[in-house]
């Protein structure tokens, strides 16, 4: 189903408070991934998990901004998330994006309790669950 005009100002709007803070909150994400789901380390076998390293941040910062190009792009994301498949930038497989998103609405209710409404939860989980849809038949 479609975003509704709703659901893409609400993903846009939030977008613009995480915009300028990528690497941190995508370094959160993978951070809380790694901990929460360590089946997940596998795919990062040089990676320092430690708290705050750059491997975190840097290679959350790539997911998120990936995340912000399809924010931007909402009418057709299977061409803005293309270039992901054909570079396998995430380092994922597609098929455990659930746990990824999962993860990231976590640390945005975390980080923007005011602005993550419900509402803006559902546009959140309906945008991430297209997105994981896209990946995954990408992947295979």
């Amino acid at each position: 189903m479609p975003l509704t005009e709703s659901e893409k100002a609400l993903i846009l709007n939030l977008w613009s408070k995480i915009a300028p803070r990528v690497n941190d909150l995508g370094g959160e994400v993978l951070e809380r991934l790694f901990i929460n789901f360590p089946q997940t380390k596998q795919h990062f076998p040089n990676f320092d998990f430690s708290h705050g390293s750059d491997d975190l941040k840097d290679h959350g910062g790539k997911i998120l901004k990936a995340l912000g190009k399809a924010a931007h792009h909402l009418d057709d994301l299977d061409r803005a998330l293309s270039h992901l498949s054909d570079l396998h930038n995430l380092k994922l497989d597609p098929g455990k994006f659930k746990l990824l998103s999962h993860t990231i609405k976590i640390v945005l209710a975390i980080n923007f309790p005011n602005d993550f409404s419900p509402e803006a939860q559902a546009a959140w989980k309906k945008f991430l669950s297209e997105v994981g849809k896209i990946l995954t038949s990408k992947y295979r």
